[in-house]
């Protein structure tokens, strides 16, 4: 008599709370350097996108896009996060 073992789930990284959505991306890059940044400022973060196993990208840039996920409980600091990285970037350019 065997016993199997139970798999680790996909998503242990993010495995218990309700996760929400904090920003809808249109590219792969751009949200996988959103996700570096939230995870930078010590906010774990969870990408989800339809495409198909990563073979069908244009599946989630058609659809409903890269959605980045932040637990409920770490998506307000990670909304002001995001933001004041944008901004930071918007007045960088203006030195240029």
């Amino acid at each position: 008599m065997s016993t199997t073992l139970p798999q680790p789930a996909y998503n242990v990284e993010m495995e218990h709370g309700e996760l929400v959505v904090v920003r809808t991306f249109g590219s792969r890059p751009e949200v996988d350097v959103a996700k570096s940044a939230l995870a930078s400022a010590g906010i774990d973060a969870i990408i989800e996108a339809d495409t198909a196993g990563r073979m069908r990208e244009h599946l989630a840039w058609s659809g409903l896009g890269f959605r980045l996920l932040v637990r409920a409980d770490d998506a307000e600091a990670a909304r002001d996060f995001l933001t004041a990285v944008d901004e930071a970037s918007v007045h960088e350019g203006d030195e240029l």
